[in-house]
């Protein structure tokens, strides 16, 4: 491609309303526009990147089995609703109705749309397994979309959905995809680590999130340094410590006057946050329940809300907490506590601890938790956050924490769907099952993003060559030089036949502006086509990633450029 000829309207300072660095790349280096919130229309050289991770993407789920369809971004609402998820899935679901007053949606997800279409299509044990695949718009309505195509309305996803005979084949399944998945991200060139992490919205019993490494990540991963063991903060599971034996001291009410905060009970006190629980009141789907904590952590409420089998779980606030336990807030504490408690493993491994007296200025020290309250045992359970003190459930190992960026994510659903949805076929002994499923996405938009968060300077984007709308950029500083303009020509002509993807800057600009939208562009390999040719006969050919150049006589250019190109691709 030409330069002149090609559309890369270029940016020369940084959007006001671009937050982080791939947004403010992006509109900069001519790769999007916005249309409205969270809307954006791909220019065509951020367009050539995102074909790169389509590409690649569908080379790897053909490899493994998946086949591709595509499916209506329209959706009936009748559908979610057989499912359950019409109102569950909650405001980020754009309903609207058409002129026969027919409800529908616009597809933030699609497993209503195949389980419908599977359900009627596929009757037998015998056309299974079967995993179908799309690419394809998807449209979410985020209340507070930033970010670029970070976090969009409307972006590109590939979706794919696996139904299976029973629980073995449906975990050969999910495998078969976590793998593609692995070659996928490696493919692209990227830093990344699959991680255990909550289902969400999406459901099922187990997944796994793929996250790019970047700082300007919104999740935080916690990976242990000593083996493979990856969680979502939301999920990271921590170890269970041995009970220790109960004091055998009675329980003490004492005044705290005026001490309401964690901090300053354990001062007027003498004693450790580690030694104190702290009982927070949350409405579990409107319902009010405790969470028991040690007073040197932080509950986490999606590991409450998936303990309870809740869909929403927010914090009460102080005047709830009051109108359904009377307690003070400041004050509250599970002994007498009327309302159901669940506590976090952690608190019932105390021998003793300092809790709130549920009376305004007192709390009760030598209480022992299970001898003077008792929590059931399936209200027992890893509830808080993990730190970085924690150790590794695996093999003991010290946790690290990092900032990560959802690309991918794969669930096993199992049979919540079908069942919801009667999707059954017969099996060998002429009995009716529900299909097993499982579901798999990639951000396709939000690939490009990650990658430019993960690969950038002061000056622009370092594309990774697997993702890099073109390989080399020629720019040829001498338009009106015959010599230089017939070296540049023959340069871009050799290159294209080598099987090159190049850019050739064939504009009548100023050097410095020539090499700031290089620069900018953030192509792997730029060749400059200037005085040196007429001086020396060599062309400069200079690395974006590690600034390197050289002087290469043109002829060399396109046997050293194919070989750097081909060994420098990760393998299929």
């Amino acid at each position: 491609m030409r330069y002149s000829q090609a559309f890369i309207p270029t940016l020369k300072e940084d959007p006001a309303e671009a937050e982080v660095v791939s947004h403010r790349l992006m509109m900069r280096a001519g790769c999007i526009r916005k249309l409205t919130a969270g809307v954006y229309t791909y220019l065509p050289y951020g367009l050539a990147a995102i074909r790169r991770v389509e590409q690649i993407v569908r080379e790897e789920m053909n490899r493994a089995g998946a086949i591709e369809l595509m499916m209506p971004m329209v959706q009936p609402a009748d559908l979610w609703k057989e499912s359950g998820r019409y109102i569950k899935y909650g405001p980020e679901l754009l309903r609207f109705t058409d002129r026969h007053d027919r409800e529908s949606c616009l597809g933030p997800t699609h497993e209503e749309v195949i389980t419908d279409l599977i359900r009627k299509e596929l009757h037998s044990y015998r056309d299974l397994p079967v995993n179908l695949y799309q690419i394809q718009t998807k449209f979410r309505d985020e209340i507070r979309p930033r970010f670029g195509l970070m976090r969009g309305r409307e972006f590109l996803m590939k979706d794919a959905y696996s139904f299976d005979a029973d629980d073995a084949g449906a975990e050969a399944s999910y495998w078969k995809m976590y793998e593609a998945y692995k070659r996928i991200f490696n493919r692209c060139g990227l830093r990344f680590r699959a991680v255990q992490a909550d289902s969400g919205a999406i459901g099922g019993n187990f997944s796994h999130e793929f996250m790019v490494l970047a700082k300007t990540g919104e999740d935080t991963v916690v990976a242990c340094s000593a083996c493979d063991y990856a969680a979502n903060v939301e999920k990271a599971a921590i170890a269970a410590l041995a009970p220790v034996q109960p004091t055998t001291a009675t329980s003490e009410k004492i005044e705290t006057p005026g001490k309401k905060k964690v901090a300053d009970v354990c001062a007027f006190l003498g004693i450790k946050a580690s030694e104190l629980v702290k009982t927070m009141v949350y409405l579990a789907d409107g319902k009010p329940v405790a969470i028991l904590v040690r007073g040197d952590r932080e509950v986490e409420p999606v590991k409450v809300k998936n303990m309870i089998k809740a869909v929403d779980i927010v914090a009460a606030s102080d005047d709830e907490a009051f109108a359904v336990t009377r307690m003070p807030p400041g004050y509250l504490g599970p002994v007498g506590l009327n309302i159901p408690i669940y506590a976090d493993q952690e608190v019932m491994a105390m021998g003793e601890c300092v809790v709130g007296a549920g009376e305004k200025n007192f709390h009760l020290r030598h209480v022992a938790p299970g001898r003077d309250f008792r929590v059931e045992a399936a209200r027992v359970g890893d509830l808080r956050r993990v730190t970085t003190s924690d150790r590794c459930p695996l093999c003991g190992g010290a946790f690290e924490m990092t900032e990560g960026i959802e690309v991918g994510h794969v669930f096993k659903l199992g049979t919540g769907y079908s069942e919801a949805m009667g999707a059954t076929f017969q099996d060998q002994d002429g009995q009716e099952r529900p299909f097993v499923m499982g579901c798999y996405g990639i951000g396709v938009s939000r690939v490009v993003a990650a990658c430019i968060e993960q690969n950038h300077d002061e000056h622009g984007i370092i594309f990774p060559l697997p993702l890099a709308p073109y390989q080399v950029m020629i720019v040829n500083l001498g338009i009106n030089d015959e010599k230089i303009t017939a070296c540049a020509e023959k340069l871009y002509a050799e290159l294209q036949r080598a099987g090159i993807d190049v850019l050739l800057d064939d504009r009548d600009e100023r050097p410095g502006a020539k090499f700031k939208d290089a620069d900018l562009l953030g192509m792997p390999f730029r060749l400059t086509v200037g005085k040196t040719f007429l001086t020396k006969g060599l062309v400069e050919l200079r690395e974006r990633h590690s600034s390197a150049s050289e002087e290469v006589a043109p002829e060399n250019v396109a046997a050293l450029l194919r070989g750097r190109i081909d060994a420098a691709m990760p393998e299929h």
